[in-house]
């Protein structure tokens, strides 16, 4: 049977520009491609586990605009549900514009726009949809109290709260927020913050030192990303070191939240922890070979088939 999951984050859309590499400050350059598609970290997840099979039910806010309307269609056509997706008038939906260079890497701004109300109240009111679920995936691109609010709710319904701290928090999230956490994604750079460390890249035996003081705060389980080194799973005193498949990535955005549909699905359809990172590594690992969030997310037949190297 399939998973049943609940996402609760933000929808945006993505303005893409595409260049040999990203300016830098004060800098104009001539881009060679541009495209736009439906984003948001929260629809991102949801869009990523609705393509892998999972039964999912999207929360969250989009203004009384053609952007709004547009990401919901596009999350229907993948089968995910969105009568928890309600129009905010007077407000516009949330834009990220985004700059990918032709060495895959980006850089990202975003507009939150309605996203910003999405409120406790709403979660509230929306709990009884948590029931019967596996998994709730949970981002930090709606405000705080309200991602709390659902890691509350779900943790109350008996539901693995699965939290993805990005983008990069400014400081150390409330310790209220993180033991109500089953389990922690950050990458490399978040997992550095949340540890009160400078960030920057790190090697897995640095990852898993990170993800034991984060484990600390609440979380038994703490899944570090590395990018293309893979991921460093630390669960509960077991350790383990997930190399990702060798790909050549043109745009990673998004890998991040594939990374966490992929994992929930697998979770939800049973899989034991070190094997869901493993298909999770392998959907990442997929989507960077694409351009785009939502258009670069794998269906099942296509994760199945996947045969890197």
């Amino acid at each position: 049977m399939s998973a049943k999951i609940i996402v609760v984050g933000s929808l945006n859309t993505d303005l893409v520009a595409c260049a040999t590499r990203i300016p830098v400050a004060g800098e104009t350059i001539t881009g060679h491609t541009f495209l736009s598609a439906c984003g948001g970290k929260g629809a991102n997840q949801a869009y990523a586990a609705a393509r892998l099979g999972a039964r999912v039910e999207m929360i969250g806010r989009v203004g009384d605009d053609d952007f709004g309307k547009r990401m919901r269609a596009n999350l229907e056509n993948a089968g995910c549900g969105t009568s928890g997706v309600e129009a905010v008038p007077d407000i516009s939906s949330g834009i990220a514009l985004i700059f990918v260079g032709d060495n895959g890497q980006n850089s990202i701004v975003v507009v939150p726009g309605a996203n910003e109300r999405l409120t406790p109240a709403d979660i509230e009111a929306a709990k009884k949809r948590f029931s019967g679920a596996s998994s709730l995936l949970l981002q930090l691109e709606t405000p705080l109290a309200t991602v709390q609010a659902a890691a509350a709710v779900g943790r109350a319904a008996g539901v693995r709260v699965i939290l993805d701290p990005a983008p990069a928090p400014s400081k150390t999230l409330p310790l209220e927020l993180v033991r109500l956490v089953d389990v922690l994604t950050p990458n490399e750079s978040e997992a550095a913050i949340l540890a009160g460390m400078p960030p920057g890249r790190m090697n897995v035996a640095q990852a898993f030192e990170v993800a034991k003081k984060l484990q600390q705060l609440g979380p038994r389980t703490v899944i570090v990303k590395l990018g293309d080194q893979g991921c460093a799973l630390r669960d509960g005193n077991d350790e383990h070191a997930l190399a990702a498949p060798p790909v050549k990535a043109v745009d990673t955005t998004a890998a991040g939240d594939v990374f966490n549909a992929a994992l929930a699905v697998a979770l939800g359809e049973g899989t034991d922890m070190v094997a869901a990172c493993r298909a999770a590594n392998r959907a990442a690992a997929l989507s960077v070979t694409r351009r785009g969030a939502q258009p670069a997310a794998p269906s099942r037949a296509e994760l199945d088939a996947f045969a890197p190297g």
